[in-house]
């Protein structure tokens, strides 16, 4: 029997269910997987150009800064003001992390102490709860509408004196939607009222379509007090496995995020950031044409998925590159996906992970694909699920 002193606070955390489908698809050869929310694109040639100056200065060998290095966050105000309209100024700061995960636990750590509430909305990414758990604090969630858009009045319903955030993601990871600037600001005036933050996660902010624009609450006038913003680079530049991403923080939480940084990374990988600079010098083309073949392959899924019309709701979604499918049957989402793989050799995520547990919900994501191959997985994903239910 396990000694319950030897019991650590990990045990109430989910495990990541990425490697969990990944098993299964490892022992199921020849799988297509519409799991992992990656792209199929490497990072654009800028990015490597600059790699022999870093090699260049033996200096890099060393610690840099724990924010990150000058030119890069100089490089990051100037696409903040360009694309996202913030502009940095004596109320707020940049600082570099390895990848968005770790600007959300930081912001975590840095605004709460044990036993404090953060406001996630359903369906929720689940590295969010799963990184609100590990720090000690508890999970509220807010279910979404009936298409996953934002509902302030409940979210503001939600707040109690152990609020400390809400959490908005926008284009969403899972459902692939985009809120309205209306909400956002609704949203954001809600935290400002309640002297709460607004954590916007905005890793998707190039992935919108149909004329959709991103929409970044940290550039509402007056915000920056209370807005925390987070970005990465692993979606748009290919750059995954680089681990560099940034969030743009209240100038009071400065000290706060830098202890938690230098505690768990001491400063990001400084190769990657030197590969960062360079990508984000890369012609407007890179973008452009990437994003653009993502669309593409997004509308073949769309016109796949329509043909699933009675055994699956589909909500309209204008960003990011997934599809949130509700499945018309009682059976289990996980076996489900089970199912899919070994039967079907196509790979999807169950809902539950994303916090979804009344009814049967699929993630789809399309970005990691080609033309060819996704249109090959998105038929065996409608013809299983024909097949199954």
């Amino acid at each position: 029997m396990t000694d319950d002193k030897l019991i650590s606070r990990m045990q109430a955390v989910q495990s990541p269910i990425i490697p969990v489908v990944g098993e299964l698809i490892k022992n199921s050869p020849g799988t297509i997987s519409l799991g992992q929310g990656v792209v199929s694109y490497s990072p654009p040639p800028e990015a490597i150009e600059l790699l022999p100056k870093f090699l260049g200065e033996a200096r890099n060998n060393l610690y840099q800064a724990v924010e990150g290095i000058p030119p890069l966050l100089t490089a990051l105000k100037a696409k903040l003001s360009a694309f996202n309209c913030i502009e940095i100024n004596n109320d707020s700061c940049v600082v570099v992390t390895a990848g968005s995960n770790m600007a959300f636990m930081n912001a975590i750590l840095a605004i709460t102490s044990p036993g404090d509430e953060i406001i996630l909305n359903t369906p929720y990414y689940f590295n969010h709860e799963m990184a609100i758990t590990m720090a000690g604090c508890r999970v509220v969630l807010v279910e979404t509408d009936e298409n996953y858009q934002l509902r302030p009045e409940a979210l503001a319903a939600a707040i109690t004196p152990k609020t400390k955030a809400i959490v908005t993601i926008s284009p969403n990871n899972p459902t692939g939607v985009v809120y309205s600037e209306a909400a956002l600001r609704q949203v954001n005036q809600i935290c400002r009222d309640r002297h709460i933050y607004h954590i916007s996660d905005e890793a998707y902010e190039y992935f919108t379509y149909n004329g959709v624009k991103h929409i970044s609450p940290g550039a509402f006038a007056g915000s920056s007090d209370y807005t925390i913003s987070l970005y990465s680079l692993s979606k748009a530049y290919g750059f995954a496995g680089w681990r560099i991403g940034y969030m743009v923080i209240p100038k009071h939480l400065l000290v706060a995020v830098k202890k938690v940084q230098d505690t768990i990374l001491i400063c990001p990988p400084v190769v990657s950031q030197y590969a960062a600079l360079g990508a984000l010098q890369a012609k407007d083309e890179y973008l452009k044409e990437n994003i653009g073949a993502i669309a593409q392959v997004r509308q073949l899924v769309i016109d796949s998925l329509n043909h699933l019309q009675g055994l699956c709701t589909i909500a309209q979604a204008d960003g990011a590159f997934y599809f949130f499918l509700k499945v018309h049957t009682q059976m289990n989402a996980f076996e489900l996906v089970k199912r899919l793989i070994q039967e079907h050799k196509v790979a999807v995520i169950p809902g539950t992970t994303f916090g979804m547990e009344n009814g049967c919900y699929l993630r789809v994501a399309y970005g990691a694909l080609q033309e060819n191959t996704a249109k090959a997985g998105i038929e065996r994903l409608v013809n299983g699920l024909r097949n199954i239910i």
